[in-house]
């Protein structure tokens, strides 16, 4: 059986930092070719992968023998290519989150069932088995009834040894607060965790801790989950310094904490603490068992995406509604 072939299209952060590593790893796919539109970072790639690059995303798709896309773009540009590839027959597998609003993501809605089931959005984090353990604690009742979850997600801290990532994320701000960006991630978190999306949005918030900022850059809510579980989120961008990064859900039989950044979970009940640590890092992990996954879907062993259009859409969907909500309480 001949290796798929793939291109990775987006040379940003996470397109060098996640996307080229973990294709470089996986023995079951040849990287084809990297595309990006600016020169240095196309230099960049030429520095870790002798794949051909290239400026645009139609160069490449003229190639007959690509099977699929990894779409490492920014979430406004994002729609459009997947519609792109999607066209041609290929599989695609996009970045969160799979767009920056509802209006923006409607054409993705319509595609044909056949395009559809060969599109798999990159919740990354979905993947990784800190969740399934997490899961596996709530079903058993290791944390018992009248479940609250608090999630801090605080993230793209202000570095002044950074100012162009400062910069690029003030940028990124103008395409919606933190909650668009990072709740495709979490939200889609809690309904797998919880058995569905949130019942009801209840309220939500935002503050910007600077006027020149193009949105809030601190916003949050609370949502009521399947079997009465109360979520408090919370997320914040571009501050000298942030709160810890985690997860926590406390019942009345026990107290879990998911690190944000390393996933290790910490369980502590009436019998002691346990504790659960992963020997890699959570996105080395995360990203190799999602293209393993992709890998599975182009090859035909698993018939449809995970996660799928349906999943990122819904993602977007209550992220967005975070988002307006929010922007209310700002008038």
């Amino acid at each position: 059986m001949n290796v798929p072939s793939v291109a990775l299209v987006g040379l940003g952060e996470i397109g060098l930092g996640a996307h080229l590593p973990a294709l470089l790893r996986h023995e079951g796919l040849r990287l084809a070719a990297v595309v990006d539109p600016d020169p240095a970072r196309r230099a960049l790639a030429a520095e870790h992968t002798a794949a051909p690059a290239f400026e645009s995303l139609a160069e490449v798709l003229s190639d007959p023998v690509l099977d699929a896309v990894v779409l490492a773009t920014p979430p406004w540009v994002t729609p459009g290519l997947v519609g792109r590839v999607a066209a041609t027959g290929r599989f695609v597998l996009a970045e969160k989150p799979i767009a920056v609003s509802s209006a923006a993501a409607a054409p993705l809605a319509k595609l044909p069932a056949g395009q559809r089931k060969r599109v798999q959005v990159g919740l990354t984090y979905r993947h990784d088995p800190a969740l399934a353990v997490l899961r596996e604690w709530i079903d058993d009742g290791r944390l018992g009834d009248g479940l609250l979850v608090r999630a801090h997600i605080y993230d793209e801290r202000r570095d002044p040894d950074l100012p162009e990532h400062a910069r690029r994320i003030e940028a990124t701000l103008a395409h919606g607060m933190p909650v668009v960006h990072e709740g495709a991630h979490v939200f889609d978190w809690f309904a797998t965790l919880f058995g569905g999306p949130p019942e009801r949005l209840e309220d939500s918030w935002a503050v910007s801790t600077r006027p020149d900022l193009p949105a809030a850059n601190l916003c949050g809510a609370r949502l009521t989950y399947p079997g009465g579980v109360t979520v408090l989120a919370e997320f914040g961008w571009l501050t000298d310094a942030q709160p810890r990064c985690e997860i926590s859900v406390i019942g009345d039989r026990g107290h879990a904490q998911l690190d944000g950044f390393t996933f290790d979970l910490r369980l502590t009940t009436s019998t002691g603490v346990e504790h659960v640590v992963f020997d890699d890092d959570r996105a080395t992990r995360c990203f190799d068992l999602q293209l393993a996954r992709f890998t599975e879907l182009i090859t035909g062993v698993r018939a449809v995406p995970s996660p799928g259009l349906a999943d990122g859409l819904a993602a977007l969907e209550i992220s967005e509604r975070v988002a307006v909500l929010a922007a209310w309480s700002l008038a």
